[in-house]
């Protein structure tokens, strides 16, 4: 694999597009953390003396006006978000703070070196910008909308200041599948479990019990909405299966579980610090190994690299009893994570899902975070309510917090229509036109407009929210044209 700089990346197609996500790949911009990235919209709008205005929520919107001859066609709004999920390799030095993402060309592919990509949604915005620079084309108004925080539950989405924009057209730019187009997403919420559970020294009864850590890495981890029908193994479920093991031999004491990252993303690591009464060092390999060969019959095909291992650590200062251990453990084991339901109006879409995305152990309280999505709202609860009540099963107190509405597909838009005619025209290919799982900023959006078309679409990107996240580089190129034709046509 090749390094990118901003020479090289030029060289490809469209070399505008490719400046700048370059340029946007090198902003610090984690959810919250948009400021930079947005100082860089204002200067390019200073630059070529466009009008912007920011809300209070930190959104911003650039506009431009109509070409000669396309002053009466009604203003049309391009659509993504500043901010990038940030994931790393667990040995990296990466600080998203501070360091700019490495690019890196593998054959046909651009993906980042040991970490997230940001071509969720730093493609849309380097789109976006293309389309305000190009002085040669001949479109009517357009409206270029940046969102912060999508990442972390659509805050900047829900907090937009609709009078900001003008267009009742919304091209939103945040999706992965070339020649696929969404015209509806699902809506969603999270259950946030706490436990604060009283501990113990490690003194008295206790003191000579060992100290073990068990760890799962190398999972494929991915998207909660977009790859959450890929079956794909959840690391913080295969640590809690592993601690539920132990506990069917021994009495155990739990120290501390981490695991997961963020609310939209399948964990792909976790470890667990527990203690178990001495002489058990037999038993905790064997499980350790009998857990590795049945995780490779289970995953083989989803998470070849996943690893399960144990070994012994330092002494733990607290833990939580036996009873309570048990009782977390369990609620854990119950929790559900994966597809509720599959879609019985659109082939291969889940209809429900959950994501057990996160175990946060501190000094003070064990959180639990879990996200809901589905297309049907009264499913949504459904599902939410199940999740809350096994988690509250070990005494934690739940809440539901950062629901987000469906985006329902509207029979009256002629925006489906017209995408799969020119689509069609353009490649001879008939497009996909469906709904997605994923949660899109389509549905709040559209809910503070309720006149809004909307339509979602773009180039291919896999491994979104993990390390393996990549973009197609010619299918940046078609859906570039594509979405000039577009503008065109309206």
């Amino acid at each position: 694999m090749d390094i990118l700089t901003l020479e090289t990346i030029q060289a490809l197609s469209p070399g505008r597009v490719w400046k700048y996500f370059f340029e946007l790949s090198q902003i610090p911009r984690e959810s919250g953390d948009e400021k930079r990235s947005r100082e860089y919209i204002k200067q390019f709008a200073h630059k070529h003396d466009l009008i912007y205005k920011i809300d209070k929520a930190g959104n911003i919107v650039v506009k431009k006006e109509a070409a000669p001859g396309k002053k009466n066609i009604p203003a049309l709004v391009l659509q993504g978000h500043l901010d990038m999920v940030c994931v790393k390799h667990p040995e990296s030095g990466h600080d998203f703070t501070t360091d700019p993402i490495t690019l890196l060309r593998n054959n046909d592919w651009i993906t980042a070196q040991e970490t997230t990509l940001g071509a969720d949604n730093g493609i849309a915005v380097a789109m976006a910008l293309a389309i305000l620079e190009d002085e040669q084309a001949s479109y009517g108004p357009i409206e270029a909308l940046f969102t912060v925080s999508e990442e972390t539950g659509l805050d900047g989405a829900f907090g937009l200041d609709i009078s900001m924009i003008d267009g009742r057209i919304l091209i939103n730019l945040d999706s992965e599948d070339e020649g696929t187009f969404y015209v509806g997403s699902a809506g969603g919420g999270e259950i946030v479990g706490t436990l604060t559970p009283q501990r113990e020294l490690s003194d008295g009864t206790f003191l000579d019990w060992d100290a073990w850590e068990v760890e799962v890495s190398g999972l494929t981890g991915g998207h909660s909405g977009g790859d959450i029908h890929l079956g794909r193994a959840n690391a913080v479920k295969e640590c809690v299966r592993f601690l539920k093991t132990l506990s069917l031999e021994s009495e155990i004491r739990v120290h501390r579980i981490d695991g997961g990252t963020k609310r939209n993303v399948i964990p792909s690591e976790c470890k667990a610090q527990f203690l178990l009464p001495p002489g058990k060092k037999e038993l905790v390999t064997a499980a350790a190994d009998a857990h590795q060969k049945s995780f490779l019959e289970r995953y083989r095909d989803t998470d070849p690299d996943g690893k399960i291992s144990a070994h012994s650590v330092g002494l733990c200062q607290t833990s939580l009893t036996p009873e309570n251990s048990l009782k977390l453990i369990n609620a854990l084991y119950i929790t559900p994570h994966g597809v509720d339901r599959m879609s019985t109006t659109i082939k291969g879409i889940a209809e429900t899902s959950t994501n057990l995305a996160a175990v946060q152990t501190t000094t003070d309280s064990i959180k639990v975070i879990t996200s809901q999505r589905s297309a049907i709202e009264s499913a949504r609860v459904d599902i939410s309510q199940r999740t809350a009540t096994a988690i509250a099963t070990c005494g934690a107190v739940c809440e539901l917090v950062n629901t987000y509405p469906a985006w329902t597909p509207n029979p009256d838009s002629s925006l489906p229509g017209l995408v799969s005619t020119l689509w069609k025209d353009m490649t001879g290919a008939k497009p996909q036109v469906t709904a997605i799982h994923a949660g899109l900023e389509c549905g709040v959006i559209n809910s503070k407009a309720p006149d809004m078309e909307s339509i979602s679409f773009g180039p291919d990107i896999t491994g979104a929210h993990s390390t393996a996240e990549a973009i197609k580089i010619d299918s940046v190129e078609r859906m570039y044209q594509f979405l000039q034709k577009l503008l065109s046509s309206l």
